[in-house]
Parts: structure tokens; C-alpha cells; sequence
């Protein structure tokens, strides 16, 4: 069966398109405030993977969304699902949301036990 000319349009942009999709979906740094931030608090929930894990961790009565790395930066610095689980206490440090009335945090750093796992240690 023959491709339409629609059809080879389509086929020729798709990779172009499918390229883009990770640039767009994935936020960066930008929403992120100046200086660093450090919360301590209990994990709450926890949802690991793609393209960045999330934890909720509540800490003096608030219920914060935390962003820590992708599934093969937490293992290069150390950390396990088992360790993000619910229940435990974790202090992050990072950079919160640029508005104070976001109570979002992008982790750089993860403190579990004493012991401190850095996800982003080319980061000055």
C-alpha cells in the first residue's frame, strides 16, 4: 500500500515532534527561587519514576510536593525506593517554587539517617 503525501508528511515530522516532547514536559530549574531551601519532615506518599520522582512530605502541618531525580540519579547517589517510602523522615535541600504560596521543593540533596545522598553533585 502506498504512503499519501499526508502520510509522509507525518512520517517525516514524527521524529522531529517525539523530540520535543521531553524538552516540554520536563520543567528545568526556571520555576525555582534563588538560594537554597532545606524542609524536614515525614514522607507521606511517594511516587517514583519517570521523568522525576515526587514525595509528599508533611512538615509543620503542611503538605509539601517534593521533587527529587530521575530513577537512575537516586541510585547514583545512593538512594532506593525502600528509603523514599512513606513513613520515614527525610530533610531536603533544594530550591522551593518561586511564589511562597507554592509549596513545591526541588531537591537537590536528600538527607536520610544522617546520612546526605546528592542528586545533583555537578551543580555548584
Amino acid at each position: 500500500m502506498p504512503l499519501t503525501r499526508r502520510g509522509l508528511i507525518a512520517l517525516t515530522l514524527m521524529p522531529v515532534t517525539l523530540a520535543a516532547l521531553p524538552a516540554r514536559a520536563h520543567h528545568g530549574w526556571r520555576w525555582t527561587a534563588d538560594g537554597n531551601f532545606e524542609l524536614t519532615g515525614m514522607i507521606t506518599a511517594a511516587s517514583l519514576g519517570n521523568p522525576h520522582g515526587v514525595l509528599t512530605v508533611t512538615a509543620n502541618g503542611e503538605a509539601w510536593t517534593v521533587e527529587v531525580g530521575q530513577p537512575w540519579r537516586n541510585e547514583r547517589a545512593g538512594l532506593t525506593d525502600a528509603m523514599l517510602a512513606p513513613g520515614g523522615e527525610v530533610t531536603v535541600i533544594g530550591h522551593r517554587h518561586a511564589d511562597p504560596a507554592v509549596l513545591v521543593v526541588k531537591a537537590e540533596r536528600v538527607v536520610i539517617g544522617g546520612v546526605e545522598h546528592n542528586l545533583y553533585p555537578d551543580r555548584a
